[in-house]
């Protein structure tokens, strides 16, 4: 089975969660994720599986989009509401005038410290590992862009002063819980990530998510609509579909000339409209290498 599942993670869970339960719903052992989500996190998490998991290459730089709450007046050793309140409880008196001004500063390329409670490794170690155990947490801080911050709904601001709703688009590698931590600590009142939902992860979004229990209905009744269609992946590479002795060199993992008339450097090569078999880099002219090969003959 090589699939593509785009799956509505609920709160709680980790993305480990979520692959295993998978695993069993599906009964296939190959499934990984293109992007984990904090547990307390729901929303968009991508599944690909079988051969399919050889396509994560191609999602490292991975655009997000997020909207969720921070809560300012409060900041926690996570920089989100699962961790230990650091120092005084500050009531926030702010006005959303001024928040939204200390939000602006966070757009563009910005250098963010990510969290200590993080898997950013510090000498193999993952960091949340050694802050558990109340080791020395040594980060450096990481160039990362943040295309749009919006600080929205003032209603919010005005029945719970302490609370401001968020949408957000990131770069890959991008740390909302830092956002949320930097802001308060920006305000002068400290602050944390309270809920954060996941609405799109580069071209999938929440029209395309299930949750686990609508895909094991689904598959009860052996049905394949929650899988997303091949010709929907990685739109900004060119499809191509090939004849049949094109299509046996490239499984070989032998070049050939593909009739792609952009300057793309790589391009799918399908078989008929559903299938894909393969990856390729552009050699030169309209000769390609299989990058990667899904699917054998």
């Amino acid at each position: 089975m090589n699939q593509v599942l785009i799956v509505d993670k609920a709160a709680g869970m980790t993305s480990h969660d979520v692959i295993n339960r998978a695993r069993r719903i599906l009964g296939e052992r190959s499934i990984g994720h293109l992007g984990t989500l904090d547990p307390a996190a729901t929303g968009v998490l991508p599944l690909v599986v079988g051969n399919f998991t050889r396509l994560a290459q191609f999602y490292l730089g991975a655009e997000k989009s997020y909207e969720g709450v921070m809560r300012l007046g409060i900041a926690t050793d996570t920089y989100d509401a699962g961790g230990e309140v650091v120092g005084e409880q500050r009531v926030s008196s702010v006005s959303i005038v001024e928040i939204k001004e200390a939000a602006a500063k966070f757009l563009g390329k910005i250098e963010q410290m990510p969290p200590p409670f993080s898997a950013k490794k510090i000498k193999g170690v993952p960091a949340y590992k050694l802050a558990r155990k109340q080791q020395e947490v040594v980060l450096s801080p990481v160039l990362v862009e943040v295309f749009e911050f919006e600080v929205f709904t003032p209603e919010v601001a005005q029945k719970n002063a302490s609370r401001i709703a968020f949408r957000a688009r990131v770069s890959a590698g991008t740390y909302i819980r830092s956002i949320a931590h930097d802001l308060g600590q920006a305000l002068g009142c400290g602050g944390h990530l309270e809920t954060l939902r996941r609405t799109a992860h580069g071209e999938f979004t929440l029209a395309d998510a299930h949750t686990l229990d609508e895909l094991a209905a689904a598959t009860a009744e052996q049905r394949e609509d929650f899988f997303l269609h091949p010709r929907k992946l990685l739109p900004g590479i060119p499809s191509v579909t090939a004849n049949d002795a094109q299509l046996a060199l490239i499984q070989c993992g032998r070049a050939v000339n593909l009739p792609e008339m952009s300057k793309s450097k790589f391009v799918k090569v399908f078989r008929g409209q559903r299938e894909i078999i393969a990856i390729a880099s552009r050699v030169a002219g309209t000769l390609f290498h299989p990058k990667i090969v899904l699917t054998q003959s």
